[in-house]
């Protein structure tokens, strides 16, 4: 029987559990894809997205994010704040430090609180424009810029970006959610175009500087927001000429509102992703192998989450679901 303790967090209303195997080294021995999936499943950890842990290797602090069905994703925008936070608070103690995660280093800023007292962290993320999880891209191309996807849908007009995991992103006048979860489900079946499966994101515009974004997530589904994906739209955007370079850009979602910010120098794109990381509960959990055997809350962050959720109110408030320009 494994015992861990875990934190209950989010960043931008993505929720995770998040557990520091630094200080209990006992769960790396255990099969963190099948305690993840365990994770997400169990009743008392609703909603889930997923489960961060944090680890140390070779010399650097490296969050590895595993989806609750158990894949691991190369990179999280919102996860990574969460162990950003983490870490400086009981490892690093700087404002600026690296993290890794997928094999690539990111640079981690402690930021000014985005709003009242929320701890607010910022990750520079160097923006892909070729993959080899793009298979509808043309041979010899060097961008993926508004351009079809026919095998996908014969209307929308798709770019192609990775920061640090693949993703596809259109813009719309209003997005349809049930178009997304069928864009999503669809690409699954679509083993040429996207061999290891992709994130799927529709945005629109919102006013200046700002968009409003949701995304249908590889191995999670439709989350509240997704930071890769709100730094993949943000940088579509300034691509295709919607919004400034070298400008935040406000990202609204259904969880909240982080900014981005986006420079390119040539070939070279690199985009700030800039939000929360908000701690909801503490607690420890018993595994017996295939099953949470006992979960346990010994600390609830109230006034964080209170905080939190007044400036997510205030966002849709500003920018409503059903609103666009």
């Amino acid at each position: 029987m494994l015992t861990t303790d875990i934190i209950k967090c989010h960043g931008s209303g993505n929720r995770f559990v998040m557990i520091d195997i630094e200080a209990q080294p006992d769960v790396a021995r255990t099969d963190m894809a099948a305690l993840a999936r365990a994770i997400c499943a169990h009743p008392d950890m609703q909603p889930c997205d997923g489960v961060l842990y944090v680890v140390r290797q070779e010399g650097f602090y490296t969050m590895r994010m595993y989806n609750p069905d158990g894949s691991q994703a190369e990179m999280c925008g919102n996860g990574i704040r969460c162990v950003a936070r983490l870490v400086r608070e009981r490892y690093i103690h700087e404002d600026r430090f690296t993290l890794r995660s997928g094999g690539r280093e990111y640079r981690i800023s402690r930021c000014p609180d985005i709003f009242g007292s929320i701890p607010t962290f910022g990750v520079e993320m160097s923006i892909g424009t070729r993959s080899r999880d793009f298979g509808f891209m043309p041979a010899g191309s060097t961008r993926f810029v508004e351009q079809p996807i026919p095998a996908l849908d014969a209307e929308l007009r798709f770019t192609a970006l990775s920061p640090g995991n693949p993703h596809i992103v259109a813009r719309v006048d209003s997005i349809d959610m049930a178009r997304l979860e069928a864009l999503g489900e669809k690409v699954k079946r679509l083993h040429d175009e996207f061999p290891r499966g992709i994130n799927v994101s529709l945005y629109r515009h919102c006013g200046p500087q700002a968009i409003y974004a949701a995304t249908y997530e590889r191995g999670a589904g439709i989350t509240f927001s997704c930071g890769t994906a709100m730094t993949s739209c943000s940088t579509a955007a300034v691509l295709t000429g919607l919004c400034r370079e070298g400008a935040d850009i406000e990202v609204y979602n259904r969880g909240g509102m982080v900014r981005c910010l986006c420079r390119i120098d040539g070939d070279a794109i690199t985009t700030r992703l800039t939000g929360n990381a908000t701690y909801e509960w503490s607690g420890r959990i018993q595994w017996d192998g295939t099953a949470l055997a006992k979960v346990a809350r010994t600390a609830v962050m109230e006034s964080e989450k209170t905080e939190y959720d007044r400036f997510a109110d205030l966002a849709a408030a500003k920018y409503p679901f059903d609103t666009c320009l």
